[in-house]
């Protein structure tokens, strides 16, 4: 049985109590892990405070960048073994962790390792009553210690988002991966100590949220600050914990996202596209679509094209490359996938596909499935229309007017992101203007820039990641004024 074990002060730890992580393809159970209590936590936040005022506290930018540079390149060597562990962890499909989740992961380091080497400072110059002036530049230095709180999604990719950063910024990291999917976190410390990353810089504690390791660390005095990527209920938790010595916070939470497909779009284009955002991941990504707005000229022709596309995913293993959707995380989450294909239905809604689980085969038969699901003929006020899923499924609804889809996408609590598709250039401008969003995309979806900003808006998120931005959260701006 493999044990999956912490990783403290660059040594890997076992801990007494353990528990099963198992495969999202049969509910076997994968392997054994290390679930830290309050005395490990403890002490991957002292490493963690150690390592501040050691060897990684006096290591110039370029050398920060250097070593950064080797921990993307190592991960690039070993690609395959982290390739094999969020697969294993995930199900997701080997095609799509090879595109997405790997090299984006491997490439957060080398991103932010460049911003950091080559952003500007602030500097002025200013007049004083006694004529010989003053000088005025600011410096950033790092927060401290960062505790990153990682979702199941997209594990190795959403953790280096933050990781990458903070180490560049000169911060150290206790990471708390989500207890679903515990190995590629794990595995990056055998990276971190084969490229030379001084113990202690990157820590990592497995376990679960309140009253385990997750509570242990947010509650932790000795964290500077805490990053968080997951559901808004939990980011609320962590808003309240980090409330005590006002220590700062970055939420990327719940999303309920939303197409909207105007009649003069490209059709092909923006039914591939939706049907990616709709579907990709098994629906379990942040910035997904759950509401489908087609304006009424083209509305039976596209959810009739959705359809198609929908009931040509394969079900299967990730190694396959047939396999055009992976199963759920869980079975805790299938059932809640389920409900909510349940409640659809008491609601009134017309189903076009989908709706339940796939028959597969008995090897499989006991995993985490459920079919792409696609309805129509709900109001915006019916539950799957209003609430975070996050599956494979999506609502479709026609509408009339854009001032109308404007603001009935609007009209949520959420606000991640939205997809627009449509070859009216005037149109794109102003819509995207007025949706209430974090991250807009115009005939794409999933199109990331990285030195641009991401975040939500409302209970979407606080705080914006990527570029520059990345560094307002990790570093402490200070302002040095020399009198002339």
């Amino acid at each position: 049985m493999n044990l999956i074990k912490n990783f403290i002060d660059g040594k890997f730890v076992e801990s007494t109590k353990k528990f099963e992580k198992r495969s999202p393809l049969d509910n076997k159970v994968l392997a054994l892990v290390s679930e830290a209590d309050r005395a490990q936590v403890d002490a991957a936040v002292a490493a963690a405070r150690s390592a501040l005022t050691g060897p990684w506290g006096s290591l110039t930018v370029a050398n920060r960048v250097d070593l950064l540079y080797g921990v993307a390149n190592e991960i690039n060597r070993r690609f395959e073994q982290f390739l094999e562990a969020e697969c294993a962890d995930t199900g997701k499909p080997m095609s799509l962790a090879r595109h997405i989740d790997i090299p984006r992961g491997a490439a957060n380091f080398k991103i932010f390792a460049d911003v950091v080497k080559n952003v500007p400072s602030e500097f002025f110059e200013m007049e004083t009553p006694d004529g010989r002036g003053a000088l005025n530049y600011a410096v950033r230095s790092p927060i401290g210690v960062i505790a990153v709180i990682c979702p199941w999604n997209l594990p190795l990719l959403l953790m280096t988002w933050k990781v990458g950063p903070a180490l560049a910024c000169g911060n150290t990291v206790v990471v708390k991966p989500s207890e679903e999917t515990p190995q590629t976190a794990t595995l990056l410390g055998e990276v971190m100590n084969q490229v030379g990353i001084p113990q202690g810089v990157y820590n990592v504690v497995h376990g679960f949220g309140p009253n385990s390791t997750g509570e242990f660390l947010t509650t932790h005095p000795g964290v500077n600050a805490i990053t968080f990527t997951g559901e808004t209920r939990t980011g609320a938790a962590i808003m309240k914990a980090a409330a005590e010595g006002a220590r700062p916070v970055s939420l990327e939470m719940g999303g309920k996202n939303a197409a909207i497909i105007f009649a003069d779009a490209d059709f092909d284009a923006a039914v591939e596209g939706t049907l990616r955002s709709c579907f990709a991941n098994c629906g379990q990504v942040c910035l997904g679509t759950e509401r489908v707005y087609v304006e009424r000229p083209i509305f039976d022709k596209f959810v009739a094209a959705l359809k198609q596309g929908a009931e040509a995913l394969k079900p299967g293993i990730p190694s396959d490359p047939a396999t055009g959707i992976g199963p759920l995380i869980s079975k805790e989450h299938q059932a809640k996938v389920l409900s909510y294909y349940h409640k659809a239905k008491e609601e009134g809604a017309t189903l076009v596909t989908g709706g339940g689980v796939p028959t597969m085969p008995d090897a499989l038969s006991d995993g985490c499935w459920v079919q792409p699901t696609i309805w129509t003929g709900l109001p915006d006020s019916a539950a799957v229309c209003r609430e975070e899923v996050f599956g494979p499924c999506c609502h479709v609804a026609p509408f009339d007017s854009e001032d109308e889809v404007v603001r009935r996408t609007n009209d949520n609590v959420y606000g991640l992101a939205t997809a627009i598709w449509t070859t009216d250039l005037q149109r794109a401008h102003r819509v995207a203007r007025k949706i209430e969003v974090g991250i807009a995309w115009v005939n794409s979806w999933f199109l990331r820039d990285l030195r641009t900003p991401f975040g939500g808006a409302k209970q979407s998120g606080i705080g914006r990641e990527g570029g520059v931005h990345s560094l307002e959260f990790y570093t402490e701006l200070k302002n040095v004024c020399i009198k002339l």
